[in-house]
């Protein structure tokens, strides 16, 4: 049965109710997810810069691959613009870019980008020197604060399906990408995608172990399905401290991200959750994927506005 209240109760209770949905909501927010994500677009390239015989590129292309600037490489719009759009589809309002000290091409795109972009933002950090994936992610210990972060390179194309399974997990996180899909929906050949890092992953479905390369891809298979990492991320902010406690590859000389990430497995006990995932990853490392890469996506749809250098 209705009872009246005394005045103004109705609207008291109303702002109570909206009082405690903030608190969940607050008390929640790890759960809830996260919108940001750095950009590993410090690199030099050198993959792209190499000339392939007999695969001829116009003079615009051919520039950015010997600058090995990949995130440019115009695919209608640059590269990076699509890998931006999906990710801002998969829920990405706030992004990092890592980049060099210096001016560069991928550095005055983007700034003229930040000033027409109404749906997120972006900033950038300063890698002083190409050191590797884990002093590139280092680079990002201002921006990134206390609060978790994705982690994408930025010559990859990721699904927007992909960004927000990443964003919805709970940190710390890794999409595991289920090898049959990656060769079927991918522009990578299949012996290419056979020497992929693969992730053991434990029956409750965290990562033990990544291993670059293996022998046996397979001996690593869970329940029929192997598992392989492309450096996709979610990381809280103790991977810092991991990547302040690596040593520099012995052949490399640089410090790897899944160096940092096995660090913080085996000495720091945090656990990732491996997100399996049917997805693909477009890759543009070298010139041969640039044809291929503007094939797939040559439907796909930048949004947002392509400022006037370009």
């Amino acid at each position: 049965m209705y009872r009246q209240g005394r005045p103004g109760q109705d609207h008291k209770s109303a702002l109570e109710k909206r009082a405690r949905a903030r608190y969940i909501l607050l008390a929640m927010s790890s759960y809830i997810g996260t919108d940001r994500a750095i950009i590993l677009a410090r690199g030099l390239g050198t993959r792209m810069q190499k000339r392939v015989e007999g695969l001829p590129l116009d003079d615009e292309t051919a520039k950015l691959a010997d600058e090995g600037a990949k995130g440019m490489i115009p695919v209608g719009r640059p590269f990076l613009d699509h890998a931006l759009q999906a990710m801002l589809d998969g829920g990405v309002h706030q992004f990092c870019l890592i980049v060099p000290p210096e001016a560069s091409s991928i550095r005055n795109y983007y700034k003229a980008v930040r000033r027409s972009l109404t749906a997120a933002t972006i900033s950038f950090a300063v890698q002083a020197e190409p050191l590797g994936t884990a002093d590139a992610v280092a680079a990002g210990r201002q921006w990134a604060g206390d609060r978790p972060f994705m982690v994408f390179n930025s010559d990859n194309y990721y699904t927007p399906e992909t960004v927000r399974a990443l964003a919805a997990a709970e940190p710390p996180a890794s999409i595991a990408f289920e090898r049959e899909a990656m060769i079927e929906k991918s522009n990578i050949a299949p012996e290419r995608i056979r020497r992929f890092a693969v992730l053991d992953v434990d029956k409750a479905g965290y990562v033990r172990r990544i291993i670059e390369k293996p022998q046996d891809p397979d001996a690593y298979a869970r329940g029929g399905k192997l598992f392989l990492s492309m450096n996709c991320w979610l990381f809280t902010s103790e991977i810092f401290q991991a990547c302040a406690s690596i040593a520099a590859h012995p052949i490399r000389k640089e410090y790897e991200l899944p160096a940092a990430v096995q660090h913080s497995i085996d000495k720091m006990h945090l656990r990732y959750r491996a997100v399996s995932l049917a997805e693909g990853v477009l890759d543009l490392t070298g010139r041969a994927d640039i044809e291929p890469v503007r094939r797939m996506l040559a439907n796909h749809q930048v949004r947002f506005p392509a400022p006037d250098l370009w």
